[in-house]
């Protein structure tokens, strides 16, 4: 077995960290792995590095990191990624929603010539609105992006050291992990599974962070909004033109004067409604550009240990 690292993100989960410590540690002893367990605390308002830290004198193969805010799942994720050093790399949530006991089987794709082998949720124990909106969501992503992203994958997985780096490599400030993943490419595999109920507590996701991630998952890997616009413009001027031709054959034919206000007023807000769409298509792109250019880091640690130097 090669060297693995496996990334957590923590959360507000110093509650549940003695449970997940205990399914790893099983799965550890089984395939007899050499492990590397990064825990990044991403600014937990509870105490989870305190419990990282307690847990680092059980288990010796922890590797503990606190970001100095809140920066976010994708951000705590590639803070860990980057941090790591083994040949095998996986990717799981502190929740047990991804199970542990997963992994060897992601492990044996590896080991039989494959880079990557992520998890397709099969089934989700979560409310219905939550099962509908991802369930949309990654079918529009789908059908606008440019790459091939699979239905239904989040980034629970396991990739080797060539696709990690080269994933490292493009350095994007709004990281849509599961969406640069793809767009690698290299030989991937996705395994089925059941998704189970969060073990305890309440997800960080809030709606407006899960608004966030599928905007940037939208706007970083397709470009078919921008030609939404133009088509909207199109559309637009098209109903402009036929309208036009209608009050002219109108007033011409059959001699009875357009209507006044209501038809001046719906104009307005239609023609309106379709710039400010427009405008906030162009602006969410202009916006990426700019945080682009500030070239500001994903995070920032604030204590860690376990590392050679940081």
């Amino acid at each position: 077995m090669k060297n693995i690292s496996l990334v957590i993100p923590v959360y507000n989960s110093a509650s549940i960290m003695v449970t997940l410590l205990e399914a790893i540690e099983v799965e550890r002893i089984k395939g007899n792995w050499k492990l590397e367990l990064l825990l990044i605390d991403d600014g937990s308002s509870d105490k989870s590095y305190d419990k990282i830290q307690e847990l680092s004198k059980q288990y010796d193969y922890i590797k503990g990191c606190k970001l100095s805010r809140n920066f976010g799942h994708q951000s705590a994720v590639l803070t860990g990624l980057r941090l790591s050093t083994g040949e095998y790399i996986a990717i799981i949530d502190d929740d047990l929603q991804d199970p542990p006991s997963l992994l060897p089987v992601f492990f044996k794709y590896l080991d039989e010539g494959y880079d990557v082998a992520y998890g397709v949720r099969r089934k989700r124990k979560e409310s219905f609105l939550k099962v509908l909106s991802y369930k949309y969501f990654y079918k529009i992503l789908r059908a606008l992006s440019s790459i091939e992203i699979p239905l239904d994958s989040g980034d629970f997985c396991v990739m080797n050291r060539r696709v990690l780096d080269n994933m490292l490599s493009l350095n994007e400030v709004n990281p849509f992990l599961r969406g640069i993943r793809s767009w690698v490419g290299f030989n991937q595999i996705g395994v089925e599974y059941n998704r189970e109920a969060r073990f305890e507590g309440k997800s960080g996701y809030s709606l407006r962070k899960l608004l966030s991630i599928a905007s940037d998952g939208i706007f970083s890997f397709s470009n078919l909004p921008l030609r939404l616009t133009t088509v909207l413009g199109f559309f637009s001027l098209s109903f402009a033109i036929v309208y036009s031709l209608y009050l002219l054959t109108k007033y011409f034919f059959v001699g009875i004067s357009s209507p006044g206000f209501s038809t001046i007023a719906l104009m307005i807000l239609f023609f309106g409604s379709v710039n400010l769409i427009c405008l906030g298509i162009i602006g969410e792109y202009i916006a990426r550009i700019y945080s682009e250019g500030k070239k500001r880091p994903h995070s920032i640690i604030s204590e860690s240990f376990g590392f050679n130097q940081l």
